[in-house]
Protein backbone atom coordinates (compact mmCIF):
# COMPACT_ATOMS: atom_id res chain seq x y z
CA UNK A 1 0.00 0.00 0.00
CA UNK A 2 1.35 3.03 -1.06
CA UNK A 3 2.20 5.98 1.77
CA UNK A 4 -0.90 8.11 0.56
CA UNK A 5 -3.11 5.26 -0.11
CA UNK A 6 -6.19 4.68 2.25
CA UNK A 7 -7.41 1.62 3.72
CA UNK A 8 -10.84 -0.04 2.62
CA UNK A 9 -10.63 2.02 -0.79
CA UNK A 10 -12.64 5.28 0.43
CA UNK A 11 -11.31 8.50 -0.91
CA UNK A 12 -9.56 10.65 1.24
CA UNK A 13 -11.10 14.64 1.45
CA UNK A 14 -10.41 17.18 -1.19
CA UNK A 15 -7.17 18.56 -1.56
CA UNK A 16 -8.14 21.64 -0.21
CA UNK A 17 -8.94 20.13 3.01
CA UNK A 18 -6.79 20.66 5.69
CA UNK A 19 -6.96 18.05 8.62
CA UNK A 20 -6.35 20.39 11.84
CA UNK A 21 -7.56 21.43 15.36
CA UNK A 22 -10.69 23.32 16.43
CA UNK A 23 -8.49 26.40 16.69
CA UNK A 24 -7.03 26.33 13.43
CA UNK A 25 -3.85 24.37 14.41
CA UNK A 26 -2.00 21.81 12.02
CA UNK A 27 -2.03 18.40 13.04
CA UNK A 28 1.97 17.45 12.68
CA UNK A 29 5.34 16.76 14.42
CA UNK A 30 8.20 17.59 13.88
CA UNK A 31 10.17 17.22 17.62
CA UNK A 32 9.64 15.39 21.03
CA UNK A 33 9.91 18.37 23.09
CA UNK A 34 7.16 21.44 20.92
CA UNK A 35 4.37 22.62 22.43
CA UNK A 36 2.09 19.60 22.49
CA UNK A 37 -1.67 20.83 21.59
CA UNK A 38 -3.90 17.40 20.67
CA UNK A 39 -2.58 14.17 21.95
CA UNK A 40 -4.35 10.84 21.25
CA UNK A 41 -4.88 8.77 24.22
CA UNK A 42 -6.56 5.29 25.67
CA UNK A 43 -8.77 5.52 28.69
CA UNK A 44 -8.50 1.91 30.57
CA UNK A 45 -11.37 0.59 29.80
CA UNK A 46 -13.22 -3.21 30.47
CA UNK A 47 -10.32 -4.82 28.53
CA UNK A 48 -7.78 -4.72 31.58
CA UNK A 49 -10.94 -6.61 33.49
CA UNK A 50 -9.63 -9.63 31.03
CA UNK A 51 -6.26 -9.57 32.86
CA UNK A 52 -5.93 -12.83 35.11
CA UNK A 53 -3.05 -14.82 36.62
CA UNK A 54 -3.93 -17.08 33.75
CA UNK A 55 -2.83 -14.57 30.86
CA UNK A 56 -1.20 -11.60 31.97
CA UNK A 57 2.13 -12.77 30.93
CA UNK A 58 0.40 -13.87 27.63
CA UNK A 59 -0.81 -9.80 27.59
CA UNK A 60 2.48 -8.21 28.60
CA UNK A 61 1.44 -7.54 32.29
CA UNK A 62 3.18 -7.30 35.00
CA UNK A 63 0.71 -7.18 37.04
CA UNK A 64 -3.25 -7.47 37.86
CA UNK A 65 -3.74 -3.68 37.79
CA UNK A 66 -6.85 -2.14 39.71
CA UNK A 67 -8.66 -1.19 36.81
CA UNK A 68 -10.64 1.54 38.98
CA UNK A 69 -7.34 2.80 40.16
CA UNK A 70 -5.90 3.12 36.92
CA UNK A 71 -8.76 5.05 35.58
CA UNK A 72 -8.06 7.65 38.36
CA UNK A 73 -4.22 7.70 37.33
CA UNK A 74 -5.60 8.39 34.02
CA UNK A 75 -7.76 11.03 34.95
CA UNK A 76 -5.59 13.21 36.38
CA UNK A 77 -2.96 12.65 33.09
CA UNK A 78 -5.55 13.96 31.53
CA UNK A 79 -6.64 16.58 32.95
CA UNK A 80 -2.86 17.23 33.44
CA UNK A 81 -2.47 18.01 29.88
CA UNK A 82 -6.29 19.88 29.55
CA UNK A 83 -4.91 22.37 32.39
CA UNK A 84 -1.92 22.93 30.28
CA UNK A 85 -4.10 23.62 27.10
CA UNK A 86 -3.68 20.42 25.46
CA UNK A 87 -6.61 18.56 23.22
CA UNK A 88 -7.24 15.20 25.03
CA UNK A 89 -8.54 12.83 22.15
CA UNK A 90 -9.68 9.68 23.44
CA UNK A 91 -9.46 6.43 20.97
CA UNK A 92 -12.74 4.60 22.34
CA UNK A 93 -14.54 7.76 21.73
CA UNK A 94 -12.90 8.44 18.17
CA UNK A 95 -13.35 4.08 17.60
CA UNK A 96 -16.83 4.29 18.57
CA UNK A 97 -17.67 7.33 16.23
CA UNK A 98 -15.49 5.91 13.42
CA UNK A 99 -17.81 2.99 13.77
CA UNK A 100 -21.06 4.71 13.64
CA UNK A 101 -19.96 7.16 10.46
CA UNK A 102 -18.57 4.19 8.21
CA UNK A 103 -19.67 0.86 6.78
CA UNK A 104 -16.49 0.27 6.04
CA UNK A 105 -14.59 0.47 8.75
CA UNK A 106 -17.41 -1.90 11.01
CA UNK A 107 -16.58 -4.36 8.31
CA UNK A 108 -12.54 -3.90 8.46
CA UNK A 109 -12.60 -3.84 12.36
CA UNK A 110 -15.07 -6.70 12.26
CA UNK A 111 -12.81 -8.55 10.43
CA UNK A 112 -9.76 -7.89 11.56
CA UNK A 113 -11.38 -9.24 15.37
CA UNK A 114 -13.25 -12.43 13.99
CA UNK A 115 -10.21 -14.61 12.88
CA UNK A 116 -11.58 -17.46 10.56
CA UNK A 117 -8.15 -19.74 10.90
CA UNK A 118 -8.95 -20.07 14.92
CA UNK A 119 -12.62 -19.81 14.97
CA UNK A 120 -13.52 -22.13 11.52
CA UNK A 121 -15.46 -20.81 9.37
CA UNK A 122 -18.86 -21.66 10.35
CA UNK A 123 -18.97 -19.49 14.04
CA UNK A 124 -16.57 -16.68 12.36
CA UNK A 125 -19.57 -16.66 9.79
CA UNK A 126 -22.11 -16.29 12.71
CA UNK A 127 -20.04 -13.99 14.63
CA UNK A 128 -19.16 -11.87 12.21
CA UNK A 129 -23.32 -11.61 10.90
CA UNK A 130 -24.07 -10.94 14.48
CA UNK A 131 -21.26 -7.85 14.98
CA UNK A 132 -22.45 -6.13 11.90
CA UNK A 133 -26.05 -5.47 13.46
CA UNK A 134 -24.24 -4.32 16.69
CA UNK A 135 -24.82 -0.40 17.79
CA UNK A 136 -21.49 1.26 17.11
CA UNK A 137 -20.42 1.95 20.83
CA UNK A 138 -21.12 -1.60 21.72
CA UNK A 139 -18.77 -2.81 18.61
CA UNK A 140 -16.70 -0.77 19.93
CA UNK A 141 -16.00 -2.07 23.35
CA UNK A 142 -16.22 -5.60 22.03
CA UNK A 143 -13.29 -4.71 19.62
CA UNK A 144 -11.27 -3.50 22.71
CA UNK A 145 -12.13 -5.59 24.88
CA UNK A 146 -12.68 -8.79 23.53
CA UNK A 147 -15.68 -11.33 24.03
CA UNK A 148 -15.99 -15.01 25.52
CA UNK A 149 -17.16 -17.95 24.35
CA UNK A 150 -19.45 -18.02 27.25
CA UNK A 151 -20.55 -14.31 26.03
CA UNK A 152 -21.50 -15.36 22.43
CA UNK A 153 -25.05 -13.40 21.87
CA UNK A 154 -26.52 -17.57 20.39
CA UNK A 155 -27.23 -20.58 21.69
CA UNK A 156 -24.65 -23.70 20.10
CA UNK A 157 -26.98 -23.62 17.45
CA UNK A 158 -23.96 -24.16 14.58
CA UNK A 159 -22.27 -27.12 14.25
CA UNK A 160 -19.05 -25.88 15.47
CA UNK A 161 -15.81 -28.06 17.23
CA UNK A 162 -14.31 -25.15 18.00
CA UNK A 163 -16.49 -24.33 20.12
CA UNK A 164 -17.69 -27.55 21.62
CA UNK A 165 -14.15 -28.27 22.61
CA UNK A 166 -13.37 -24.38 24.24
CA UNK A 167 -13.98 -23.46 27.71
CA UNK A 168 -16.59 -20.60 27.89
CA UNK A 169 -14.03 -18.35 30.01
CA UNK A 170 -11.58 -18.44 26.55
CA UNK A 171 -11.91 -16.12 24.45
CA UNK A 172 -13.46 -15.95 20.86
CA UNK A 173 -12.03 -12.06 20.73
CA UNK A 174 -8.75 -11.66 22.13
CA UNK A 175 -9.09 -8.02 24.03
CA UNK A 176 -6.53 -5.79 23.84
CA UNK A 177 -5.28 -4.06 27.25
CA UNK A 178 -1.95 -2.71 25.76
CA UNK A 179 -4.34 0.13 23.93
CA UNK A 180 -3.42 2.03 26.87
CA UNK A 181 -0.25 2.45 25.61
CA UNK A 182 -1.12 4.34 22.01
CA UNK A 183 2.21 5.76 20.70
CA UNK A 184 3.26 2.33 19.83
CA UNK A 185 0.44 1.80 16.90
CA UNK A 186 0.95 5.09 15.62
CA UNK A 187 3.33 7.76 15.41
CA UNK A 188 3.81 11.81 13.80
CA UNK A 189 6.45 12.80 11.50
CA UNK A 190 5.73 15.87 10.36
CA UNK A 191 2.38 16.51 8.93
CA UNK A 192 1.89 12.93 8.29
CA UNK A 193 0.87 9.63 10.37
CA UNK A 194 2.92 6.45 10.39
CA UNK A 195 0.78 3.40 11.20
CA UNK A 196 3.39 0.67 12.40
CA UNK A 197 3.42 -3.22 12.56
CA UNK A 198 3.85 -4.42 16.88
CA UNK A 199 6.05 -7.37 17.41
CA UNK A 200 4.08 -9.58 19.52
CA UNK A 201 0.54 -11.53 18.88
CA UNK A 202 -0.83 -9.77 21.82
CA UNK A 203 -0.46 -6.61 20.50
CA UNK A 204 -1.06 -7.01 16.20
CA UNK A 205 -4.42 -6.01 15.91
CA UNK A 206 -4.06 -2.71 17.92
CA UNK A 207 -3.11 -1.25 14.39
CA UNK A 208 -5.92 -2.28 12.62
CA UNK A 209 -8.09 -0.29 15.25
CA UNK A 210 -6.13 2.78 15.18
CA UNK A 211 -5.65 2.15 11.01
CA UNK A 212 -9.66 2.39 11.01
CA UNK A 213 -9.78 5.91 13.20
CA UNK A 214 -6.93 7.54 11.11
CA UNK A 215 -8.49 5.90 7.62
CA UNK A 216 -12.55 7.05 8.39
CA UNK A 217 -12.95 9.59 11.66
CA UNK A 218 -13.53 13.07 10.19
CA UNK A 219 -11.43 14.07 12.27
CA UNK A 220 -8.27 12.54 10.07
CA UNK A 221 -9.63 12.72 6.68
CA UNK A 222 -7.30 14.23 4.39
CA UNK A 223 -4.29 12.86 6.42
CA UNK A 224 -1.42 10.86 4.45
CA UNK A 225 0.58 8.27 5.67
CA UNK A 226 4.03 8.56 6.47
CA UNK A 227 4.70 4.94 6.41
CA UNK A 228 2.63 1.40 6.73
CA UNK A 229 4.25 -1.94 7.53
CA UNK A 230 2.90 -5.21 7.47
CA UNK A 231 5.80 -7.16 7.75
CA UNK A 232 8.77 -5.80 9.77
CA UNK A 233 8.02 -4.77 13.21
CA UNK A 234 8.90 -1.63 13.99
CA UNK A 235 7.08 0.50 17.62
CA UNK A 236 6.22 4.17 17.98
CA UNK A 237 8.14 3.66 21.55
CA UNK A 238 11.43 2.99 19.86
CA UNK A 239 11.40 6.14 17.97
CA UNK A 240 12.55 9.27 19.05
CA UNK A 241 12.14 12.81 16.85
CA UNK A 242 15.39 14.02 18.26
CA UNK A 243 14.88 17.36 15.46
CA UNK A 244 12.93 18.18 12.72
CA UNK A 245 14.35 15.73 10.52
CA UNK A 246 16.24 13.85 12.54
CA UNK A 247 15.35 10.18 14.11
CA UNK A 248 16.00 7.65 16.62
CA UNK A 249 14.89 4.30 16.55
CA UNK A 250 15.64 1.43 18.90
CA UNK A 251 15.93 -1.97 18.10
CA UNK A 252 15.51 -4.24 20.31
CA UNK A 253 12.93 -6.38 21.98
CA UNK A 254 10.06 -5.01 19.37
CA UNK A 255 11.54 -3.20 16.62
CA UNK A 256 13.61 -5.16 13.92
CA UNK A 257 16.66 -3.80 12.29
CA UNK A 258 14.58 -4.55 8.69
CA UNK A 259 11.60 -2.55 10.46
CA UNK A 260 14.20 0.83 11.43
CA UNK A 261 15.86 0.81 7.82
CA UNK A 262 12.14 0.33 6.15
CA UNK A 263 10.90 3.29 8.12
CA UNK A 264 14.19 5.36 7.10
CA UNK A 265 13.81 4.93 3.61
CA UNK A 266 9.99 5.24 3.20
CA UNK A 267 10.87 8.62 5.38
CA UNK A 268 13.54 9.71 2.77
CA UNK A 269 11.47 8.74 0.08
CA UNK A 270 8.66 11.01 1.42
CA UNK A 271 11.29 13.87 2.48
CA UNK A 272 9.88 13.72 5.93
CA UNK A 273 13.33 13.21 7.36
CA UNK A 274 16.92 13.62 6.23
CA UNK A 275 18.95 10.98 8.91
CA UNK A 276 17.75 8.38 11.03
CA UNK A 277 20.05 6.87 14.07
CA UNK A 278 19.49 3.39 14.34
CA UNK A 279 20.04 2.40 17.82
CA UNK A 280 20.52 -1.55 20.01
CA UNK A 281 19.02 -1.91 22.84
CA UNK A 282 18.71 -5.19 25.23
CA UNK A 283 16.27 -7.23 23.76
CA UNK A 284 14.54 -7.93 27.11
CA UNK A 285 11.63 -6.80 29.59
CA UNK A 286 13.40 -4.09 31.41
CA UNK A 287 14.47 -2.33 28.18
CA UNK A 288 11.80 -3.03 25.84
CA UNK A 289 12.06 0.56 23.74
CA UNK A 290 14.42 3.04 23.27
CA UNK A 291 12.04 5.16 25.49
CA UNK A 292 12.14 3.24 28.44
CA UNK A 293 16.12 4.24 28.86
CA UNK A 294 15.82 7.48 27.30
CA UNK A 295 13.55 10.43 26.52
CA UNK A 296 13.99 14.19 25.61
CA UNK A 297 12.99 16.94 27.91
CA UNK A 298 14.75 20.15 26.12
CA UNK A 299 15.72 20.99 22.78
CA UNK A 300 19.21 19.78 23.77
CA UNK A 301 18.74 17.74 26.87
CA UNK A 302 17.58 13.87 27.39
CA UNK A 303 16.80 12.06 30.10
CA UNK A 304 18.90 8.78 30.37
CA UNK A 305 19.57 5.78 32.29
CA UNK A 306 23.43 6.02 33.24
CA UNK A 307 24.07 2.39 32.93
CA UNK A 308 23.46 2.49 28.72
CA UNK A 309 24.83 6.29 28.73
CA UNK A 310 28.53 5.03 27.71
CA UNK A 311 27.30 1.76 25.81
CA UNK A 312 24.59 3.02 23.54
CA UNK A 313 25.99 2.62 19.70
CA UNK A 314 23.86 4.39 16.49
CA UNK A 315 23.97 3.06 13.14
CA UNK A 316 23.66 6.89 10.89
CA UNK A 317 21.50 6.48 7.68
CA UNK A 318 21.68 9.32 5.60
CA UNK A 319 19.51 10.68 2.59
CA UNK A 320 22.32 10.37 -0.06
CA UNK A 321 21.70 14.22 -1.02
CA UNK A 322 22.29 15.20 2.23
CA UNK A 323 26.09 12.68 2.99
CA UNK A 324 27.94 13.81 0.10
CA UNK A 325 26.38 11.22 -2.08
CA UNK A 326 27.78 8.22 -1.66
CA UNK A 327 26.15 4.24 -1.41
CA UNK A 328 24.29 4.56 -5.28
CA UNK A 329 20.75 3.39 -3.74
CA UNK A 330 20.29 7.00 -2.70
CA UNK A 331 21.20 6.27 1.15
CA UNK A 332 24.38 6.49 3.15
CA UNK A 333 24.98 4.37 6.45
CA UNK A 334 28.01 4.65 9.04
CA UNK A 335 28.67 3.45 12.70
CA UNK A 336 28.00 2.17 15.20
CA UNK A 337 29.22 5.47 16.67
CA UNK A 338 28.51 6.26 19.96
CA UNK A 339 24.81 7.54 20.25
CA UNK A 340 25.08 11.04 22.23
CA UNK A 341 27.57 12.54 20.22
CA UNK A 342 26.24 11.07 17.14
CA UNK A 343 23.04 12.69 17.74
CA UNK A 344 24.26 16.35 18.72
CA UNK A 345 26.03 16.06 15.15
CA UNK A 346 22.81 14.30 13.52
CA UNK A 347 20.87 17.79 15.79
CA UNK A 348 23.10 20.56 14.62
CA UNK A 349 24.13 21.44 18.31
CA UNK A 350 27.21 20.54 19.98
CA UNK A 351 26.15 18.23 22.74
CA UNK A 352 23.63 17.07 23.85
CA UNK A 353 23.39 17.51 27.92
CA UNK A 354 22.08 14.01 29.72
CA UNK A 355 19.81 14.10 33.12
CA UNK A 356 20.32 10.65 34.20
CA UNK A 357 18.64 8.57 36.91
CA UNK A 358 20.88 8.87 39.61
CA UNK A 359 24.44 7.19 39.78
CA UNK A 360 22.91 5.01 42.73
CA UNK A 361 23.29 1.68 40.71
CA UNK A 362 20.54 -0.14 42.68
CA UNK A 363 18.43 3.42 42.22
CA UNK A 364 18.89 4.19 38.73
CA UNK A 365 17.79 0.15 38.20
CA UNK A 366 14.51 0.71 40.26
CA UNK A 367 13.50 4.03 38.51
CA UNK A 368 14.88 2.72 34.74
CA UNK A 369 12.36 -0.27 35.53
CA UNK A 370 9.74 1.88 36.85
CA UNK A 371 9.65 4.30 33.97
CA UNK A 372 11.48 7.23 35.28
CA UNK A 373 13.36 7.77 31.70
CA UNK A 374 10.09 7.47 30.12
CA UNK A 375 8.45 11.42 30.15
CA UNK A 376 6.43 12.83 28.22
CA UNK A 377 7.41 16.48 27.05
CA UNK A 378 4.47 19.57 26.92
CA UNK A 379 6.98 22.01 25.96
CA UNK A 380 11.01 22.58 25.76
CA UNK A 381 12.06 21.86 30.07
CA UNK A 382 8.26 20.94 31.24
CA UNK A 383 7.67 16.90 31.49
CA UNK A 384 4.64 14.76 32.44
CA UNK A 385 6.46 12.31 34.87
CA UNK A 386 5.81 9.47 37.49
CA UNK A 387 5.72 10.84 40.84
CA UNK A 388 7.08 7.84 42.29
CA UNK A 389 10.65 8.42 40.58
CA UNK A 390 11.80 10.60 42.99
CA UNK A 391 15.37 10.77 42.59
CA UNK A 392 14.66 11.37 38.96
CA UNK A 393 12.51 13.74 38.94
CA UNK A 394 14.70 15.65 41.54
CA UNK A 395 17.74 15.54 39.15
CA UNK A 396 15.20 16.97 36.85
CA UNK A 397 14.41 19.83 38.41
CA UNK A 398 17.60 20.51 39.81
CA UNK A 399 18.49 20.78 36.08
CA UNK A 400 16.05 23.20 35.05
CA UNK A 401 13.53 20.69 33.92
CA UNK A 402 10.07 21.50 35.76
CA UNK A 403 8.37 17.98 36.25
CA UNK A 404 4.39 17.48 36.62
CA UNK A 405 4.00 14.43 38.44
CA UNK A 406 1.37 12.24 38.01
CA UNK A 407 0.73 9.42 40.39
CA UNK A 408 1.10 5.69 38.43
CA UNK A 409 1.34 2.83 40.54
CA UNK A 410 -1.62 0.65 38.43
CA UNK A 411 -1.15 2.16 35.22
CA UNK A 412 2.90 1.20 34.99
CA UNK A 413 1.45 -2.31 35.48
CA UNK A 414 1.79 -2.89 31.35
CA UNK A 415 5.27 -1.20 31.81
CA UNK A 416 5.24 2.09 30.34
CA UNK A 417 5.18 5.49 31.82
CA UNK A 418 3.55 8.96 29.72
CA UNK A 419 5.70 8.56 27.00
CA UNK A 420 4.16 5.15 26.32
CA UNK A 421 0.47 6.32 27.03
CA UNK A 422 0.34 9.51 24.64
CA UNK A 423 0.24 9.79 21.22
CA UNK A 424 1.27 13.18 19.96
CA UNK A 425 -1.00 14.49 17.20
CA UNK A 426 -0.08 18.21 17.10
CA UNK A 427 3.02 20.03 18.44
CA UNK A 428 4.26 23.45 17.92
CA UNK A 429 7.78 23.65 15.86
CA UNK A 430 10.74 24.74 18.08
Amino acid sequence: MGADAVPGGTGASPPDETPGLADGTSLGVTSEVGALRAVLLHRPGDELRRLTPRNNDQLLFDGIPWVERAQQEHDTFANVLRDRGVEVLLLADLLAETLAVSGAARIQGISAGVDARRLGHALADELAAYLRGVPAAELADILMAGMTFDELPFGPTTASLVRRMHHGADFVIDPLPNLLFTRDSSFWVGPRVAITSLALPARMRETSLTDLIYAFHPRFLGVRRAYESHTAPIEGGDVLLLASGVLAVGVGERTSPAGAEALARSLFDDELAHTVLVVPIAQNRATMHLDTVCTMVDTDAVVMYPAVRDSLRAFTIRRENSYGGRGGDGVSMRGPDPFLPAAAEAMGIGKLRVIDTGLDGVTAEREQWDDGNNTLALAPGVVVAYERNEMTNARLMDAGIEVLPIPGSELGSGRGGPRCLSCPLARDDV
